[in-house]
C-alpha cells in the first residue's frame, strides 16, 4: 500500500560543502531537498573573519544549479586569534549566524582549532552577549582517552564547565553520539540544542569493523555501540525540541576515503530524507519527523520556518545511487545496508 507524508521544507543545521569543483559537485544534492543549511567553516585555509564568510557565500551562491532557492547559513572559524569585534559585525550584518569550535586535532581540517580556552573567553562572552550560537565538535583529543569515550569525556571535562563560566552562551553540540550526550540535553536549559545525524541514527560501530574495515562508514564523531544508536532514536522521536537535523553530509573523493589513512566523513545529502522516514516510520514516529527535520532547528535559531513543503511517498525499495560524480572524484554515497522504503515525489 502506498503512504504518503507532506512536511516543511527540511533544514540542515550541519553540513559540509567543501569548496571548488567539489562544491559545484555536490551542493545539487542539498538544495533538491533543503531550504536552508549552517554551512560549516572548516575549509583550507578555513572561514574564520567575516570577510572570509562573505568571500565563501558569494562562492555557494554563484554554484547554485539554476532555479534553486537555497539559503548558505554562514559560520565562522574560532581561533585562539578570533576577533570579538569582527564576530560581532558578521553577524549583526546578517552574513553569520554560528562560530565553529573544534578542539584542534579533533576531526577534518581542525589544525587550526582551540587549544587553550581561557583565550577564547572574550569571544564566547561577546556572542553569548549578542545571542550567537556556539556549535561544538564535542571530543578531546587527548591521546590517552579512548576514542569510543571522547564525546563523553568531552561533556564533562570542557562543555559543561564552558558553559558554567559563560552563562547565557548558545550552544550546539553537534552530531551526538552517544547517550551520554542525549541525557546531558535531557538535563539543560534552552540555551542547548543538539543536533543528530542522518548516518548516527542508522549505523554503529560494528558497520565500520565486522568484517572488514569499511572506510565508507568511517565518520568522527566514530559510530558507537548499538546502545547509543538506539538512545539517538529515542530522542530524535521523543519530541524533544532542543534536538534536531544536522546531516554532517561530508563529501571526499575516493581516494581520501580508501587509502592506508582513510578521511573521515560520510556524504549522506542525497538519502537523508529517505533515510529519517525510514527510521521514524520503523520508530512508529512519523508525525515526529517534520519537528525534527524542519521545525526544531528553525526555533533554536530564531529562523522563521519554512513556508514550502516536500512529499515522501513510501512504495518499492529505492535504488541508492553508489556515486556521485564530482570534478574533484567520484564521492561515495551512503548506503544505510537496508532497504530504503521512502522516496521524495519530485
Amino acid at each position: 500500500m502506498t503512504q504518503s507524508l507532506t512536511i516543511r521544507r527540511p533544514d540542515d543545521w550541519h553540513l559540509h560543502l567543501r569548496d571548488g569543483a567539489m562544491l559545484e559537485g555536490v551542493l545539487p544534492e542539498t538544495t533538491r531537498h533543503f531550504g536552508r543549511a549552517i554551512i560549516m567553516p572548516n575549509l583550507v585555509p578555513p572561514v574564520v573573519r567575516g570577510d572570509d564568510a562573505r568571500a565563501y557565500r558569494d562562492r555557494i551562491l554563484r554554484a547554485l544549479p539554476e532555479g534553486a532557492t537555497f539559503e548558505p547559513l554562514m559560520t565562522l572559524y574560532l581561533t585562539e586569534e578570533t576577533d570579538p569585534d569582527d564576530v560581532a559585525a558578521a553577524h549583526a550584518s546578517g552574513l553569520v549566524h554560528a562560530v565553529k569550535l573544534y578542539p584542534a586535532g579533533a576531526t577534518t581540517n581542525s589544525a587550526s582549532g582551540v587549544r587553550d580556552f581561557d583565550r577564547v573567553a572574550p569571544v564566547l562572552e561577546k556572542m553569548a552577549e549578542i545571542g550567537l550560537p556556539l556549535c561544538v565538535h564535542g571530543e578531546v583529543t587527548d591521546g590517552k582517552i579512548d576514542i569510543f569515550d571522547r564525546e563523553a569525556v568531552f561533556i564533562d571535562r570542557i562543555l559543561d564547565p564552558l558553559r558554567r563560566r559563560t552563562p547565557g552562551l548558545r550552544v550546539v553540540m553537534e552530531h551526538i553520539t552517544t547517550a551520554n550526550a542525549c541525557a546531558y540535553l535531557a538535563e539543560s536549559d534552552g540555551d542547548l540544542g543538539a543536533t543528530v545525524t542522518t548516518h548516527h541514527l542508522m549505523i554503529n560501530r560494528n558497520h565500520i569493523l565486522a568484517g572488514g574495515i569499511k572506510p565508507h562508514y568511517y565518520c568522527l564523531p566514530v559510530a558507537k555501540r548499538e546502545v547509543h544508536r538506539e538512545a539517538l532514536v529515542e530522542l530524535v522521536t521523543s519530541g524533544n525540541p532542543h534536538a534536531f537535523l544536522g546531516t554532517d553530509s561530508a563529501p571526499h573523493a575516493r581516494d581520501a576515503k580508501e587509502n592506508a589513512c582513510g578521511c573521515a566523513g560520510i556524504f549522506t545529502a542525497p538519502v537523508t530524507l529517505s533515510c529519517l522516514a525510514e527510521v521514524f516510520d520503523q520508530a512508529g514516529k512519523l508525525d515526529m519527523l517534520e519537528d525534527f527535520a524542519a521545525v526544531n532547528g528553525a526555533a533554536f535559531y530564531g529562523k522563521p520556518q519554512a513556508d514550502t513543503q516536500v512529499t515522501l511517498v513510501k512504495g518499492d525499495p529505492i535504488e541508492i545511487p553508489e556515486w556521485v560524480e564530482t570534478g574533484a572524484g567520484p564521492v561515495r554515497v551512503f548506503d544505510p545496508g537496508m532497504p530504503l522504503h521512502w522516496r521524495v515525489a519530485e
